[in-house]
């Protein structure tokens, strides 16, 4: 049995974890990838439903009860300093203190080094082998008296790029090395295996999104950066943020823009206006001009997280009412964007020069179900068909 060390990693009640997360790997990807033999050592993938938005350090720091991210990307707008920080050079020279976005990467035995992470994009065959070659090696290397928790960011860039052809190669020496380690291992070495968020599989073409703004009048900020499918607006003028998400739902490719409004999350859309409101008993879906959540044939009275999570964990907006609410009221990042856009798949907002050089064939950021639909399975144990982010540092840690 493993002891205990004291920061949570292990405990002596169970055998050693290798916590292993993929970067972008969907749900349906990695049950097509068991129906194809992969990992059958595994029991069935649970949906672990990602936070709006779906993006890598706002969900691992909500499923590992980390630090909340200074913004949802390495771009973000500094409320207090009134500018944008970080950004480009996030990704120059070595992994530094002030390059560390969250607690959870504190835990990390094993990350890729920082370059690869735009590097996927130049050298995707090279960098992912060598990423899942260095993740074996420091698993090999480690002490075996204790949990090791590893982060293969490889796959995400490998999708975004290359598509799924490209990463169920990569899927399938991965399969290898896993089977390499539990024959190094015994069975008594528990393999937790997860990903931080989903991602829509098809071309994507850039939201003309801060110019048609800005043609309009509106003064907003929009950290642009990774080719994703959210965006996060500041606005010069608080009194115009309703405006603001209005306007932005005109715009081809735009699915929903949330904003606050006393206490209340508003959603706005081509099909209309709605509020989720807080009370004594829960959380409460009011249907104004239109249903942008598309809850209509659910009950849309005031009902407890729990209650919502077990109405529309499978809905197209996987837990709707709930996550778009704590989008905005919970710190999810330090900088809470002041509206926050879900585009509709087959669209993106990001870096102009980066989408110039990449193809994007797949990305993420959105509430939908595509990008929502990250996954988690183990070796030793069966987890329910559905996991919300918030609830999953129980069953990967506990």
């Amino acid at each position: 049995m493993v002891k205990t060390n004291g920061n949570g990693r292990s405990s002596e009640t169970r055998p050693r974890r290798l916590l292993l997360c993929l970067d972008g790997v969907p749900h349906k990807l990695i049950e097509a990838a068991r129906h194809r033999g992969l990992f059958d050592a595994f029991g069935p993938p649970a949906r672990l439903l990602s936070p709006f938005p779906t993006m890598t350090n706002v969900a691992l720091s909500a499923m590992l009860g980390a630090t909340p991210p200074a913004g949802y990307e390495s771009l973000y707008f500094d409320r207090a300093a009134g500018e944008l920080r970080g950004g480009i050079k996030k990704y120059i020279g070595r992994r530094t203190p002030d390059k560390i976005p969250s607690s959870y990467m504190d835990d990390l035995d094993y990350q890729e080094p920082l370059p690869f992470e735009f590097l996927i994009y130049v050298a995707p065959e090279r960098v992912w082998r060598t990423d899942m070659q260095k993740f074996r090696e420091g698993f090999r290397s480690a002490p075996q008296t204790r949990d090791y928790f590893a982060f293969l960011k490889a796959t995400d860039g490998l999708l975004h790029s290359q598509g799924p052809a490209r990463l169920n190669v990569a899927l399938e020496s991965l399969d290898k090395i896993l089977k390499e380690i539990q024959s190094y291992c015994g069975a008594e070495t528990e393999i937790v295996m997860f990903s931080d968020h989903g991602m829509n599989l098809e071309e994507n073409r850039r939201v003309a999104l801060a110019s048609t703004l800005r043609r309009r009048g509106f003064q907003v900020v929009i950290p642009a950066f990774g080719l994703c499918s959210y965006v996060a607006l500041y606005c010069r003028d608080e009194q115009r943020i309703p405006d603001v998400a209005m306007a932005s739902v005109e715009i081809e490719g735009v699915d929903l823009a949330v904003y606050k409004d006393r206490g209340a999350a508003v959603i706005e859309s081509d099909r209309g206006q709605a509020r989720i409101e807080a009370d004594e008993e829960g959380l409460k879906y009011v249907v104004g001009s239109g249903d942008p959540l598309a809850l209509g044939r659910f009950d849309h009275e005031s009902k407890t997280d729990k209650g919502w999570f077990e109405q529309t964990a499978n809905h197209q907006y996987p837990d709707a009412v709930p996550n778009i609410y704590k989008s905005l009221f919970t710190p999810r990042v330090q900088h809470t964007a002041d509206v926050l856009i879900s585009l509709k798949d087959g669209y993106y907002y990001g870096w102009s020069p980066f989408g110039r050089f990449v193809k994007l064939l797949a990305t993420h950021g959105n509430a939908l179900q595509s990008s929502s639909n990250a996954f988690l399975m183990s070796t030793h144990r069966e987890f329910p068909a559905y996991v919300r982010a918030d609830d999953a540092k129980a069953l990967l840690r506990g």
